[in-house]
């Protein structure tokens, strides 16, 4: 990455349009996040949907190769899609790189037998049904967190919550950090605090919110944000990069989630789908770079947290019961 303080901040386009004589207003101070992550930076990186380790050594190819930083690497098909030997090899990768790993949780109710997900109203969605799709999410992150993986994803508020419960109790391992899917994202400021409450560490937010909504929730909570700087289409295919710099500026600390639109869904994850998720994963990588040169050409790329940081600060909780 080229040496961010040598290019003057300034928004996309201002130069050209002030002297057009159509300058926008300067961003207000009020609306800058105050916070940013434990030991400096107020951006991270995340290359999602890396579901095994073909996927993970291009992912890291890619990203030495075109000088992306990668902070956090997360997969979209479950703990329970890999075999411990994939897994284990997933983990000695990144811990040698210094990145962090993401898996997701057990058993979800796109997946499940529940008739409900397949209407209009989508029903409950992707949060785990029953006493035994619960289970099953525990289930994954006892192993996974055996299995030295350190961070874990999650797509339902119960299952939050019983994770932070394991983690204080001492049966999840107490650096284990929690992440909310994009697939339950709160979207306004008092269910973002809720998350955080129930024991997140980081809250992938729906991309469609605004820089506004952004705001909002940063005035009642410092939890870590995630966001799809591009979007997959079943998640709206929003494309935002011209937005990056004031989306940090607004929701900092944040991470700066490389998603790809127009591509082929390859949940649950196997072998049938290899060459479309590898060509996919390589994709993510290069969509980074041109954020990231973005950044760059504006003069905002200098806020980066160190790369192998991962933990989220001190953050509030509910009293979990004795």
């Amino acid at each position: 990455m080229t040496d961010a303080s040598a290019t003057a901040a300034r928004r996309p386009g201002e130069p050209a349009l002030t002297a057009l004589g159509l300058a926008a207003p300067g961003p207000d101070p009020a609306d800058s996040s105050p916070h940013s992550f434990p030991g400096g930076g107020r951006w991270r990186t995340e290359i999602p949907s890396c579901e095994g380790p073909e996927a993970l050594a291009v992912v890291l190819e890619e990203s030495a190769r075109l000088d992306v930083p990668v902070h956090r690497i997360s997969q979209g098909s479950g703990v329970w899609m890999l075999t411990d030997a994939e897994i284990t090899e997933m983990v000695g990768a990144s811990a040698e790189r210094g990145v962090e790993l993401c898996l997701f949780t057990g058993p979800r109710g796109t997946w499940d037998t529940g008739g409900s997900v397949r209407t209009d109203s989508g029903g409950a969605g992707p949060r785990a049904r029953g006493h035994d799709a619960v289970a099953g999410c525990v289930e994954d992150a006892l192993r996974a967190t055996g299995l030295g993986v350190r961070c874990l994803l999650v797509a339902d508020e119960g299952v939050l919550w019983t994770l932070h419960r394991a983690r204080t109790a001492g049966l999840l391992p107490a650096d284990t950090t929690l992440k909310v899917s994009a697939l339950i994202g709160p979207v306004n400021p008092a269910a973002y605090a809720v998350h955080e409450q129930l024991g997140a560490d980081s809250v992938n937010v729906p991309s469609d919110l605004t820089p506004a909504h952004l705001t909002e929730i940063r005035r009642v909570s410092a939890a870590p944000m995630d966001m799809y700087i591009e979007a997959p289409d079943d998640l709206g295919g929003y494309v935002r990069m011209y937005e990056v710099a004031e989306l940090i500026r607004r929701g900092a600390p944040l991470y700066l989630k490389f998603g790809l639109s127009r591509a082929p869904g390859i949940y649950p994850y196997g072998h049938h789908v290899r060459d479309v998720a590898l060509a996919s994963a390589r994709e993510r990588v290069r969509r980074g770079r041109l954020a990231l040169d973005l950044l760059e050409r504006h003069g905002a790329a200098g806020d980066m947290a160190p790369l192998g940081s991962r933990l989220p600060g001190p953050l509030t909780r509910f009293d979990t019961p004795a």
